[in-house]
């Protein structure tokens, strides 16, 4: 081990060559989210507390439903972004590739069944 140069031990540990690209995805979703939550967050204090026929009514409207559709995809695109860095930084080995594949199976779940729900309550 004490014979080998540092290129050589380096060699494999290198760059994916996607970690800009993945950081500049990161960036987009969170400012998307910074403009999208405040937005959800007022379309929806409206309908707060009230019947689910109101509630219903509301989210047949396109402004409504869109924000919440929009605020749902990206929110669980940036979950699963900022997941999958979290496991590459702590997680080592063959666990490493199962966790964010489950990850990933997870937030694109969650997030059809978010959208699914949005569209069986606006239609």
């Amino acid at each position: 081990m004490a014979f080998l140069t540092d290129r050589k031990r380096a060699t494999g540990l290198g760059s994916a060559r996607t970690g800009t690209a993945h950081f500049w995805q990161m960036q987009l979703t969170a400012a998307t989210l910074a403009v999208l939550l405040p937005l959800f967050v007022f379309t929806f204090g409206h309908v707060l507390g009230a019947s689910h026929e109101a509630v219903a009514a509301y989210y047949a409207r396109p402004f409504p439903a869109i924000v919440a559709a929009l605020t749902i995809v990206v929110g669980f695109l940036h979950f699963r972004m900022g997941a999958q860095v979290m496991i590459e930084d702590y997680v080592h080995g063959a666990a490493r590739r199962w966790l964010i594949l489950a990850v990933a199976w997870v937030s694109y779940g969650a997030m059809a069944t978010g959208l699914f729900a949005l569209i069986r309550l606006a239609l």
